[in-house]
């Protein structure tokens, strides 16, 4: 646990090296990178994976805003209390727009960022979560046997999905999907752009809730950056974990220290 100004992140680390903070999205853990993780510390890096704060095991206490500009400070922040100058940082789903606020606002702490199935300007696909954004609160303990049927096409999907499971999971998931904020990336496009970090965009063929055309190609001309296609669906680091980290193993030993 890395205790912040008003928050706790929960944290797991392996491995040993230049440091790479692989950040999810909705309605992940970091249970996201379990197959990733152990590939890029094999390779010679340092892999810190945060809950988000108010995803899984990352509390959030009352009367705060969880949304994605403040998960971007509390990174920051983590950073510092870890004593990190300089990171490369791998990011999923909105979890991407965390990271695109981090190097819209401090491009000099970030080595590199590589965006995975995720957000474009005010595109979040918030229509796929609307259903949970608005579901009734006393009914919470009915929301994981609803998203498990829906989402849960693997083992590793439906482990990852147990932290919201019960009354209060269903209560985080809720509360987490009202404080999306798509206006947070809408007009950061030029400071992405001329950010001079360098960057990747990975996506899966099969993904239903990001179209590559509309989104992947867009950003990926945004950032100036490859886009590398893989063969899964939207949660490709449970999906596909080798061809992620296979391009991943192409861009991280380019970047500058």
């Amino acid at each position: 646990m890395i205790p912040l100004t008003a928050v706790t992140i929960d944290m797991d680390e392996v491995g040993a090296g230049l440091p790479v903070v692989l950040l999810h999205g909705f309605p992940s853990t970091r249970y996201l990178w379990s197959r990733v993780a152990p590939m890029l510390a094999a390779d010679g890096y340092r892999v810190l994976m945060p809950n988000l704060v108010g995803y899984g095991s990352s509390d959030a206490p009352d009367g705060i805003s969880i949304d994605m500009a403040s998960q971007a400070r509390w990174i920051l922040e983590m950073l510092d209390a870890l004593s990190l100058e300089r990171v490369a940082i791998v990011a999923h789903d909105v979890g991407s727009a965390a990271a695109q606020i981090i190097v819209a606002t401090a491009p000099h702490l970030v080595r590199g960022v590589a965006i995975l199935d995720g957000v474009y300007a005010g595109n979040w696909a918030m229509e796929a979560i609307a259903s949970i954004q608005t579901w009734e609160s006393a009914n919470a303990h009915r929301l994981f046997p609803v998203l498990s049927r829906r989402l849960a096409t693997s083992d590793a999907m439906r482990e990852m999905l147990r932290a919201y499971e019960g009354r209060d999971g269903g209560l985080r998931l809720i509360r987490a999907a009202r404080d999306l904020d798509p206006r947070q990336t809408e007009h950061i496009g030029e400071a992405l752009r001329t950010s001079g970090v360098p960057a990747l965009v990975v996506w899966g063929t099969q993904d239903a809730v990001f179209p590559i055309d509309t989104v992947a190609r867009p950003l990926a001309d945004l950032l100036s950056a490859n886009l590398v296609l893989v063969p899964g669906g939207h949660f490709t680091p449970l999906d596909c974990p080798t061809e992620v980290v296979g391009a991943l193993r192409d861009f991280l030993p380019r970047l500058p220290p």
